[in-house]
């Protein structure tokens, strides 16, 4: 799953950075830093980060104002100090630039998201749940039936006989009491994982959100150049007035770009996920009563005599 996600996020940077490279050249060398910082902030939230969609999206944004200004909006500006960017960066929040569409970005990626997000975390919770209880830790009485079960026979002599399978289930049963408790919980959690495991496939579509990045971004850029004189006329009474060349390129600078997709590559990470999914929830089904039926699966196979007349049952040959 992870795997997957990291792809899918791959894949939605690459269409991002390609917008700014066809549509926005005059910036597009100088957004390659902003737009790689927003998606690895995707990729730390997916992964359980302290960190949020919305404090990601709104920096991403922060940072790419001074550049829509600078080479789109006033192209002729030839300073652009550390000061300067600042208060342009300080100053998108106030008089957003970039209309509802910073927002709505928010909206969109929080929701799908989410779910990725907490099932990356429910993975790390089941792998941590398995790792602490790969290693039981026997106590002296069921290292004495242990023993019993399987060595007293060789006293008689008996070394082929194996145990009774009943006899085998209630000396297992003793040894992982405190193991299988954690039956209701972990028939909890496989439940949480496919509930997880479906939102991520559902309503909340991961693959459409991350790909619709790259039409959102073009969206608000849009919008911030065709109200650049406005943007212009309140940051000149904020930020003051930097140095110009001659002449203003802005109007030449609008370039509409239709939304890209590419069907064939956006199928396939589709499919991936959901094929994941649907392996996985079945695999996960299957595991649901696995605390419960530890012994059973130990007395099964080799450890015990099954398909015979004689058995050891701790006392005697049966």
């Amino acid at each position: 799953f992870l795997e997957t996600f990291e792809s899918l996020l791959r894949f939605a940077e690459n269409r991002t950075s390609s917008l700014f490279e066809t549509a926005y050249r005059p910036m597009a060398k100088e957004a390659a830093e902003p737009v790689k910082e927003l998606f690895t902030d995707l990729s730390l939230y997916i992964l359980g980060a302290e960190t949020t969609v919305e404090s990601a999206v709104l920096r991403f944004f922060d940072s790419l104002f001074p550049l829509v200004y600078s080479r789109l909006i006033n192209p002729g500006i030839t300073d652009l100090s550390e000061d300067y960017t600042e208060c342009l960066r300080l100053t998108r929040q106030d008089i957003n630039p970039f209309g509802r569409y910073s927002k709505t970005l928010v909206t969109e990626l929080s929701k799908s998201l989410w779910a990725s997000r907490m099932l990356s975390q429910a993975l790390s919770l089941g792998v941590e749940v398995i790792n602490t209880t790969e290693h039981a830790a026997l106590t002296k009485e069921c290292s004495k039936a242990l023993v019993k079960m399987q060595y007293c026979p060789h006293c008689q002599g008996l070394t082929l006989i194996r145990p009774c399978v009943g006899y085998c289930l209630n000396v297992m049963r003793g040894c992982l009491a405190s193991v299988s408790e954690l039956d209701m919980q972990w028939r909890g959690y496989i439940s949480t994982l496919e509930y997880l495991t479906n939102e991520v496939a559902a309503s909340h579509d991961l693959e459409t959100a991350l790909t619709g990045i790259r039409n959102a971004v073009n969206e608000a850029v849009l919008h911030a150049q065709l109200n650049g004189p406005q943007l212009s006329a309140t940051v000149d009474k904020v930020c003051g007035q930097p140095k110009k060349q001659e002449g203003n390129l802005s109007s030449d600078n609008i370039v509409a770009v239709k939304e890209v997709t590419e069907t064939q590559t956006f199928a396939l990470a589709h499919a991936s996920l959901n094929n994941k999914r649907r392996e996985f929830i079945n695999y996960m089904k299957r595991s649901r009563t696995f605390y419960a039926s530890i012994a059973e699966r130990l007395c099964d196979g080799d450890l015990v005599m099954r398909d015979s007349s004689t058995c050891w049952n701790g006392e005697d040959v049966v």
